[in-house]
């Protein structure tokens, strides 16, 4: 009886080395593998269902993901917040991520706990966490500036800080984001990757 309760262990045990389950896909090919596995699904502010998101926002996802762990950003794992937010609220998908780089390096330089990587309210306004503050800014720039009239980044600017430059540097920003998702879509279509 012992001998087959120790054959029945060692089975179970080689059997975990060779298999891996659906739940233990990220522990096994690493944490950033988890994002390919999810797909964007939820159902936006006017209540329409968006069972599949087309291949533009694939790309989004990861082009922000790669961009913000190159720097070691806190806001890393808030990645579908910033799409929910860009899908919510029709914001350009890079323009949130990009004042987050400009303002604090992607939530380095922020006053503590704050969640407010943006500079919002000039970095004193204090949000319960990332989610928070990407959906309150993403809202208060859709009703603050693109309802009223303000389309570029530039005209956002004029208002949005009183730096001259920062349109400029915000763009330099948006750029990184463009050029890794350039990057992506060549890797994925050279290697015939259907998404």
């Amino acid at each position: 009886m012992k001998k087959i309760i120790f054959a029945l262990i060692l089975i179970i045990i080689s059997s975990r080395l060779f298999f891996v389950s659906a739940n233990d896909r990220d522990r096994e090919a690493g944490h950033s593998a988890s994002i390919s596995y999810k797909k964007i699904l939820y159902i936006s502010s006017n209540n329409i269902e968006l069972s599949l998101i087309d291949n533009r926002f694939f790309y989004k996802k990861y082009a922000i993901k790669k961009v913000l762990e190159r720097y070691n950003s806190p806001l890393v794992n808030s990645v579908d917040d910033f799409i929910k937010v860009c899908l919510d609220y029709q914001i350009n998908c890079y323009f949130l991520p990009a004042i987050a780089g400009l303002e604090s390096t992607f939530g380095h330089y922020i006053l503590p706990n704050s969640f407010n990587p943006f500079g919002w309210g000039g970095g004193y306004i204090i949000f319960k966490n990332w989610a928070d503050g990407i959906e309150k800014v993403g809202q208060g720039l859709k009703n603050n500036y693109l309802n009223r009239g303000l389309k570029t980044i530039e005209e956002i600017g004029t208002i949005y800080s009183e730096s001259p430059t920062w349109a400029v540097r915000v763009r330099f920003f948006i750029t990184q984001f463009e050029k890794e998702e350039e990057n992506l879509r060549l890797y994925f279509e050279k290697n015939q990757v259907k998404l």
